[in-house]
């Protein structure tokens, strides 16, 4: 399907690709991962053609549609509308449209003869148009901008006047309504809130076509992909599963590359000694020669970086504070004395929660966690903060904010209490992962994970126990997000947060607020908790079908009767079914059971260095149990995809 050969590319003397070769099979579902700045963005490049690789090259069928959400909105489309914007998701259907028009134009007033032809061109062009779903694009539109989150009152509302988030929504689902052969999205979680992103999985979960989905949200790769492509050191890896099984044979591959690397290392300094010891020697020289050309021979084992996030965060234990942390009474709040963003919000905060705000884009999450950091002051009722409270608090912008020409020394300085003594911005700076030199560095030069780091230092050099994060994962990659979740959970204060990273919501909060203009309702759980109550309030379908049948008069003894025999044909075939699909999971699991025994008795030989090991033959085998586990996972994936169906 989309096929990559022999591909190198380097921008300014690095290299991003080193030869990769690989391919996406017709209708897979992959998932692009690897750290900021590896290539993944690159690889979408080649595949549009908007990067030319410095050598081999990316194939794919001539008749391939591609949509493609890139990071920025394409040029001169803001003074359109909303809806014109993304109805208009196929070139060739504008095209058709305007031939269309064109002639229905020219028909008026035409004479017969000229009528005739133009009617059955008019006919063809209709015909055309309508296979191509022409007519269904505007409700497809509405459909999919509902689902983002646009209310219906903005689909007239020209893009200028929406915020670049929102014209990223937009153009999202432009890329959704074109619905093309080859979908590529990129980062399409970035502007998102947690009810659109829920949304956008159970709509990709329909999508008939092939997906290549660059993303460090893991609750999308999780429930969307089932084939994970790693671009990391300029090296291209296929793993045959989703983000979960990427995780767990990628650190069993690691491994098995690292003893690789190390038994080859051992061998190539052993014939190396021997050949600097005979070469001289007439009756060794012949076997020292020998050994060079093996040495020559030897194609040597890459070892991808370590994906385990190497920037510390520890957070240091807060002071403690009273039991009552905060108090919202009867607060409301508006901006400019217009329409009320908040209203009547009675809230507690206790010492030692971890809560999330959620809920759409709007709503008031931003707002509500200002209140609560005394950034701003409510328009009505009063905000009360507990006893030896100290609020710590990081906008969503904390990015833009630090200056880009400070060092992080000076950063961390200016936010101390009083005067600070150098030991101890330091001291607080290597708590966070800056030590040495690092610690002059201009913050202009940070990559993402750096600035969160240096950001809690900033806030940590006046230690909170009240620790209040917008958007805290914003530009962090997954090694990054897993590592400040981390730290979240070992902190001892009090946290609320708001982030549209479900994962990170998962591990990180133990309370889910959600907002519901004008009010906030809340869910003593964790996300999965909020989940299930949330649905539960949701009509049930199959007990609305159920009243309803029984409602039209459903009750004749000959049609239960009926009814009962066709539940029991039923039930006798799908539980045939069953085992036989249960029995073929049962054998691939034993088998790859058997395989990762197998492979883990081998990293055990290499690692031990064992003498009469046969190097070659060793290698040659890992790959084939590769080859192997790699088949048999997808034929397990298939069945439990049909189980599931089942």
């Amino acid at each position: 399907m989309i096929d990559f050969k022999n591909v190198c590319k380097s921008y300014l003397g690095k290299d991003v690709l080193l030869d990769a070769t690989f391919r996406v099979g017709k209708g897979e579902r992959v998932g692009v991962v690897g750290p900021n700045g590896a290539g993944k963005t690159t690889i979408f490049g080649l595949i549009t053609g908007d990067v030319d690789p410095d050598k081999g090259g990316v194939s794919f069928p001539d008749s391939a549609t591609i949509g493609y959400l890139r990071q920025q909105l394409p040029d001169g489309e803001s003074s359109r509308t909303l809806l014109d914007f993304t109805a208009d998701a196929l070139p060739e259907l504008a095209e058709l449209h305007s031939e269309i028009e064109r002639l229905e134009h020219d028909l008026v007033g035409a004479s017969g003869t000229e009528n005739s032809g133009k009617l059955t061109i008019l006919g063809e062009l209709q015909s055309k148009f309508e296979m191509a779903g022409g007519y269904e694009m505007t409700t497809r539109a509405k459909t999919i901008l509902s689902g983002l989150g646009f209310p219906e009152e903005k689909f007239e509302t020209p893009l200028s006047a929406f915020s670049g988030g929102w014209r990223m929504r937009a153009a999202l689902s432009r890329v959704l309504v074109a619905d093309p052969y080859i979908m590529l999205l990129d980062e399409p979680s970035n502007y998102l809130d947690t009810p659109a992103v829920e949304w956008l999985a159970r709509f990709l979960n329909s999508f008939k076509g092939t997906l290549l989905l660059i993303s460090h949200d893991r609750f999308l790769l999780k429930h969307l992909t089932n084939i994970t492509i790693e671009v990391n050191n300029g090296l291209v890896s296929r793993f045959a599963g989703n983000y979960d099984f990427y995780e767990r044979e990628r650190e069993q591959r690691f491994a098995s590359l690292q003893a690789a690397k190390r038994n080859q290392d051992l061998q190539r300094r052993k014939m190396e000694n021997f050949v600097e010891r005979f070469r001289a020697k007439s009756t060794k020289a012949a076997q020292a020669k020998n050994k060079l050309k093996q040495i020559e021979k030897m194609e040597e084992i890459i070892v991808p970086d370590s994906l385990s996030y190497s920037g510390a965060i520890r957070i240091p234990a807060p002071p403690r504070a009273g039991a009552e942390i905060a108090r919202l009474e009867n607060v409301a709040f508006s901006y400019n004395g217009g329409e009320n963003v908040l209203e009547d919000i009675e809230l507690k905060i206790d010492r030692g929660a971890k809560i999330a705000l959620v809920g759409y884009n709007g709503t008031g999450k931003t707002t509500l966690l200002k209140l609560l950091a005394g950034v701003i002051l409510p328009t009505a009722g009063k905000r009360v903060l507990g006893h030896h409270v100290v609020v710590g608090y990081q906008a969503q912008e904390f990015g833009e904010t630090l200056p880009p020409e400070q060092s992080l020394f000076d950063v961390v300085r200016a936010a101390a209490p009083g005067t600070a003594e150098l030991k101890r911005v330091r001291g607080v700076l290597g708590s966070f992962g800056f030590s040495g030199d690092d610690v002059d560095k201009p913050c202009g030069v940070l990559s993402g994970g750096e600035k969160i780091r240096l950001s809690f230092a900033r806030i940590f050099i006046n230690p909170p126990n009240f620790l209040l994060l917008d958007e805290p994962t914003t530009h962090l990659d997954i090694a990054a997000r897993e590592g400040l979740q981390m730290a979240l959970k070992e902190y001892s204060g009090t946290l609320c947060l708001v982030s549209h990273d479900i994962e990170f919501l998962r591990a990180a909060a133990d309370v889910i607020m959600e907002m519901t203009p004008p009010g906030v309702k809340r869910y003593f759980g964790n996300y999965d908790y909020f989940q299930e109550k949330r649905a539960e309030t949701e009509p049930n379908p199959r007990k609305i079908k159920t009243e309803s049948a029984a409602a039209a008069g459903g009750n004749s003894k000959i049609d239960k009767k009926a009814l009962r025999r066709e539940k029991a044909l039923l039930r006798e075939k799908v539980g045939k079914t069953k085992k036989e699909i249960e029995s073929r999971m049962t054998k691939a699991e034993r088998r790859l059971e058997t395989l990762e025994n197998e492979k883990l008795a081998i990293t055990a030989k290499i690692e031990a260095n064992e003498p009469d090991l046969d190097f070659f033959a060793v290698n040659k085998r890992l790959i084939e149990i590769e080859e192997d586990v790699r088949q048999l996972t997808e034929r397990w994936e298939e069945a439990a995809e049909k189980l599931e169906k089942l």
